[in-house]
This record gives C-alpha cells, sequence and structure tokens, in this order.
C-alpha cells in the first residue's frame, strides 16, 4: 500500500468541469519541456529552493497584547516535521521546487480529528479542477503509481507562479526553453569536444599483407609505444614495412558569450544571479536576494497556508501562520556588529536573541531573556509626564 493510500481519505463527488472565467477547463501536467532536466536550470532552481526551505513556519496569533504563540502540535509539523517521511526542511524544498520547475506546486492538508495531523507536498503527474452539484470545488489528483484521489480544495495547499492566463493555474514554463535548449546544446557540445580527445588520432598502413591478428598485435604494439602519455618527445618511428597516416583533429570550440547569454537568460527568468547560484555573492547581493526573491515567497506562502488550514472566523480571531527568515544570514560579521550596537541600546534584542545573530550559543534563563537598554532611552510615558511636570516638586 502506498503512502498516499494510507493518508487520503477518498471522496468521490460528481464530478463536473467548474466555470472559469476563460472558459477553459483547468487541468494541470507538470510541463517544463524537460526544463528541469537541464543542469543550469536545476542548479537555479536547487539554490532558490535551498535558501527558501530554510524559512521558519509558525502559528501564531495576533491580539490586542501583540503577537502569542499559536498551537503547540501545529508549530511543530510546520517547523519540525510535517509527517512523518521527511523534515520541515525536505517539505518546503519540495514545495519552493514543483513552484518553480512547474509554476503549480501542491500540499496536502491532512485533518484529523483533533486537528491537523499532517502536511504533505505532492508529486503529481497531473491535476483535474472539478466540482459537485452544490460547487464546492475538489481536484482529481494522479500520480505515477496510476493512482487517483479526489481531494476537496479546501485542504490542498496551492502556489502559482506566472499566474495570468489561467483562473486557477500558473503558465508554463515554455518561454523560457529555448534558452534552456541553447544552454543544453552548449553543454552536450562541451562533453563531445571532451570525448573527441579519445577518438581516432590516425592510421597505420602496412605495406604488406598482414593476417587479422598480426594486425591487431601491431597496432597495439605501435599505440603503447607512440600513442601515451610517456611518449614525451611525441615522436613515432617507423620503417618501411609501415606508414602512419594522422588524422586532421579541429579541435571543438565553445563560444564563451553564448554560453554566458544562455545562462544569464535563465537566470533572469527565474529572478536569481550566477553569484547566488554559486555563492560567491556578496553582502549586498546576498540581501538583494532575499528581499525580491525569498520574502515574497515567504508572504505567498504565509497567505496561502493561513487561508487553507484557518476558518475566516478563525483568521479573524488573529490566527494566522507565518514563514520567516532573517535577512542579517547574508550579513557580514561586521555588519552584525554594527547593527547590535545601533539596536541594543533601544532594548530591542534580549541578550539571546543578540547571540544568535552572531551564531553563538544561548544563555538561557533569566539572563538570556534579558534586554540592555542604555539610561539615554527611556519609556515614552514616562518622558511625557517629564514634559508635562508630573514628576517635579513645583508648587509644593
Amino acid at each position: 500500500m502506498s503512502i498516499f493510500s494510507r493518508i487520503f481519505r477518498s471522496r468521490q463527488p460528481q464530478q463536473t468541469a467548474p466555470a472559469v472565467l476563460t472558459g477553459t477547463t483547468p487541468y494541470f501536467t507538470p510541463f517544463s519541456g524537460n526544463a528541469y532536466e537541464s543542469d543550469v536550470f536545476r542548479s537555479a532552481v536547487d539554490a532558490i529552493a535551498r535558501h527558501g526551505a530554510k524559512l521558519r513556519g509558525s502559528h501564531i496569533i495576533r491580539t490586542a497584547d501583540g503577537r502569542q504563540p499559536g498551537d503547540d502540535n501545529l508549530n511543530y509539523l510546520l517547523g519540525t516535521r510535517p509527517n512523518p517521511y521527511m523534515s520541515a526542511y525536505d517539505a518546503l524544498y519540495k514545495l519552493i521546487t514543483h513552484f518553480y520547475a512547474y509554476n503549480d506546486s501542491f500540499g496536502y492538508i491532512q485533518r484529523g480529528d483533533a486537528g491537523i495531523a499532517a502536511l504533505y507536498p505532492l508529486d503529481v503527474t497531473g491535476a483535474q479542477f472539478v466540482t459537485d452539484p452544490t460547487d464546492t470545488m475538489y481536484i482529481k489528483f494522479f500520480f505515477q503509481n496510476g493512482k487517483q484521489y479526489i481531494l476537496p480544495y479546501s485542504d490542498i495547499i496551492h502556489l502559482r507562479r506566472h499566474f495570468n492566463r489561467d483562473d486557477l493555474l500558473g503558465d508554463d514554463n515554455s518561454a523560457i526553453l529555448p534558452a534552456v535548449r541553447l544552454a543544453q546544446t552548449q553543454s552536450d557540445g562541451i562533453m563531445a569536444g571532451i570525448k573527441q580527445g579519445a577518438s581516432l588520432r590516425g592510421i597505420l598502413k602496412y605495406n604488406q599483407v598482414l593476417a587479422p591478428e598480426k594486425m591487431k598485435q601491431e597496432r597495439d604494439a605501435f599505440t603503447a609505444d607512440f600513442l601515451n602519455i610517456s611518449n614525451n618527445g611525441g615522436v613515432a618511428v617507423t620503417d618501411s614495412m609501415l606508414d602512419f597516416v594522422p588524422l586532421d583533429q579541429k579541435p571543438y570550440s565553445i563560444n564563451a558569450a553564448q554560453v554566458t547569454a544562455a545562462k544569464s537568460k535563465i537566470y533572469e527568468y527565474l529572478g536569481i544571479s550566477q553569484k547566488i547560484v554559486d555563492s560567491t555573492y556578496s553582502e549586498q547581493e546576498g540581501t538583494a536576494f532575499y528581499e525580491s526573491v525569498i520574502e515574497p515567497l515567504a508572504a505567498q506562502m504565509a497567505q496561502e497556508f493561513t487561508a487553507k488550514i484557518f476558518s475566516p472566523i478563525e483568521q479573524q480571531a488573529g490566527n494566522r501562520i507565518l514563514f520567516e527568515g532573517d535577512s542579517m544570514e547574508y550579513a557580514s560579521y561586521g555588519t552584525r556588529i554594527s547593527t547590535l550596537k545601533e539596536s541594543i541600546p533601544y532594548g530591542l534584542f534580549t541578550v539571546d536573541e543578540a547571540r544568535e545573530i552572531l551564531n553563538m550559543r544561548p544563555i538561557g534563563g533569566e539572563e538570556g531573556k534579558k534586554r540592555l537598554q542604555t539610561l539615554n532611552v527611556v519609556d515614552a510615558t514616562k518622558a511625557n509626564n517629564y514634559q508635562l511636570g508630573g514628576n517635579s516638586d513645583e508648587g509644593k
């Protein structure tokens, strides 16, 4: 029995295609034109997924008193182990990879009697939107093992990229396929050039008739004597019995400008740079990547998870799912020290929060929870009282 056979409670509504504005039947297939098979495309997607998977998912409740921690079990699923088969990092990595590889990414919310039981990213071969007679929307998922499951759309995390021409699905990656094919052709050319070095170098022409076995022996002897790395002089000596006719081999040349252009096109399409892929980015480049790629992704996931996990009434009560990261991870040690010097006097960090920014172990206990603050910064209420003369002894 497969994993999905155990977790899905299959429901079979009377199926009709949902009414959408475009007048077409929404059907998803993970088409990428083999874009993900390209090493350039895959490396770029991997770089984004690795950074995005470091986001920390959590359930919080916003109240009049501020932000409060949410349900412990839900926080465990979001931040540690969403299901028995993968870590939170693995689950996010898979969701984000599908998001960029196919422009649609699906996850299943398994609900139990006590609330959310597990969260699963789905790897499907197809998905079809259907509705029942009450216009409740479902998705029929098709899996690689041939199984089909119909699940309520309200239980599906659905992330969409290039959400433009379809009412329910993101566009496919056909726009980038020419650049992907060019990059793959160049990669194949490089491999062909490497293999060319092991191809036929020349022809041994004997001036007399030899038996096949004798011909093979003479060939092997000539190769061992003159066509190996130990023949440093590169000189072959022959007699009147044979002639060595070298073949003219022209080295395969790669157009470096074309290689760079093809890679840049793919990186631009994914909103990333070569330096992020190679992990050679500067502090400013890392921060720009975080703000332009990771933060929008975190916002999209937070909104979708919140909408699907909580009812409208629960959302109105302040329940939210957040995916948070730390742009300071891209900052240099000097920048981190400078930030702490400027922030700690205002009581913005506890001792342990400051130590975490510096990748130091927490102290723990009450000492770790202390907030340090300069005497030059006072509580606003006290400042107002002082200005209004609330602490003045005048008139006594």
